[in-house]
């Protein structure tokens, strides 16, 4: 390999290099009388992030053995309050609080449910009517989807 000298001053460039690094530039350019110089850094690279894959379909959560029975599949979905949102559902305020509600409860129109955090905000997710608290068919901390049933009331 040879070197060849092409009249340009390494040292200058080493020296705008060290002002990039001082000053926190990107990037400078230089013009001596005919000679212009610049001298530039790559900037931080952007890390891609790939886009979330579609959930699995939602599976219900098992019952105790002394639970109410689950609704038949055509009167869970009549019956069932939809999530209104994506996010993740928690069902109690916080991971050491008691849960909003276990099946058999009796609750009222307006009664918090459960929990969707989406976003970093908290969403309390209300009952739509008055009943009995059939099958709650989210685990707590399971991703929910938009529409996705999470609580039977009757």
């Amino acid at each position: 390999m040879s070197t060849k000298n092409s009249g340009v001053d390494q040292q200058l460039i080493r020296d705008l290099a060290g002002i990039l690094n001082d000053t926190n530039l990107t990037e400078i350019e230089v013009e001596l009388g005919d000679l212009k110089l610049r001298v530039s850094r790559h900037a931080p690279a952007v890390h891609a992030v790939a886009a979330p894959q579609p959930m699995p379909a939602p599976v219900a959560a098992p019952q105790p053995v002394a639970a109410v029975a689950p609704a038949p599949a055509a009167e869970q979905s009549k019956n069932a309050v939809p999530s209104p949102m994506v996010g993740t559902a928690y069902l109690a305020p916080s991971p050491d609080a008691k849960a909003f509600i276990e099946i058999g409860q009796q609750v009222k129109e307006g009664q918090t449910l459960l929990i969707i955090e989406a976003m970093k905000t908290m969403n309390q997710i209300p009952s739509p009517r008055s009943g009995t608290v059939k099958a709650v068919l989210v685990e707590d901390a399971q991703p929910v989807e938009f529409g996705m049933p999470l609580v039977v009331i009757e």
